[in-house]
């Protein structure tokens, strides 16, 4: 691809599938009017997050430039200027809040929120221990609260924990790819500054925590289904298996992949989303 769409990293856009929850669980994934609202707010948060990725790595690349791997994203290698890509951010962010305001002024103001919070992260919160996996754990929940609202659902509080103790599972999870990965190389792999203060022993704990109460949400948002009520559980066996597979991947294979190469690339995790979808869809539109 062209370094500039490579700059954008469109293979992290699988995130943003988080906005289309609210359509999903409301039922009205086949109204065209809901849809298309939430295919537009869906591409607002591509707009905005390959935005943040650019000012990331405007920001970050002269650190990148003494990374094995990281010298290679285009900002960092040259491939693109860095009045280009500043250009591109700028213009990526100010469509985004555009876009919002074309479903409704409170998207604009989630898309808006997303983009300080990314900027808030690349200026120093990845440096904070703990908050940085606590403030990407927050993105993940505006995806999924702006889906909600861009469809004119409630987002249940169990299925917004939910979402928040897997974006932590994520995160946790990454920082010890991260710091396995820093170990092994002897210190000589600079990954991000912030792992001085991760040991590997504090992230298996967090790991074990967020994994349990991640799997104990999702099971009582599934359990308490705002339109279904229990019959949602049938999606239960796809979720726990995602859940084992990641950690499976992680701890025993010592899999170095992004999470969105992983999510997307592994036949398991791919098994695990597509019959969770499939579930998901017999149990709100085939069975109600």
């Amino acid at each position: 691809m062209p370094p500039l769409i490579v700059a954008l990293r469109p293979q992290e856009w699988i995130k943003n599938l988080l906005v289309f929850a609210g359509v999903l669980f409301s039922g009205r994934l086949d109204e065209s009017g809901a849809l298309g609202d939430a295919l537009i707010t869906f591409i607002a948060f591509c707009g905005i997050s390959s935005a943040g990725y650019l000012f990331n790595d405007l920001r970050d690349r002269e650190h990148d430039r003494r990374h094995p791997d990281k010298r290679h994203r285009p900002i960092a290698s040259g491939a693109v200027a860095p009045a280009t890509a500043s250009v591109v951010a700028v213009v990526l962010g100010a469509g985004a809040i555009a876009l919002g305001f074309a479903v409704e002024p409170e998207i604009a103001g989630l898309v808006a929120l997303y983009g300080l919070i990314t900027t808030a992260y690349s200026l120093g919160l990845k440096r904070v221990v703990i908050i940085d996996v606590m403030t990407i754990a927050s993105l993940f929940i505006l995806r999924v609260i702006a889906g909600a609202v861009a469809v004119g659902a409630h987002a249940s509080e169990f299925l917004l924990i939910c979402t928040g103790m897997l974006a932590l599972f994520l995160g946790f999870t990454k920082r010890r790819q991260e710091a396995m990965l820093e170990g092994e190389e002897g210190g000589e792999v600079d990954t991000r500054p912030v792992l001085e203060h991760y040991s590997i022993p504090f992230l298996d704990q967090m790991i074990a925590m967020v994994t349990a109460s991640a799997i104990l949400s999702y099971v009582i948002y599934a359990a308490n289904s705002p339109r279904v009520g229990s019959e949602m559980l049938a999606t239960a066996p796809s979720v726990l298996y995602g859940i084992f597979r990641y950690l499976y991947l992680i701890y025993d294979r010592r899999d170095t992949r992004s999470t969105a190469a992983i999510l997307t690339e592994d036949p398991g995790m791919i098994f695990a989303g597509v019959t969770w979808v499939g579930a998901a869809l017999a149990v709100l539109y085939l069975f109600d």
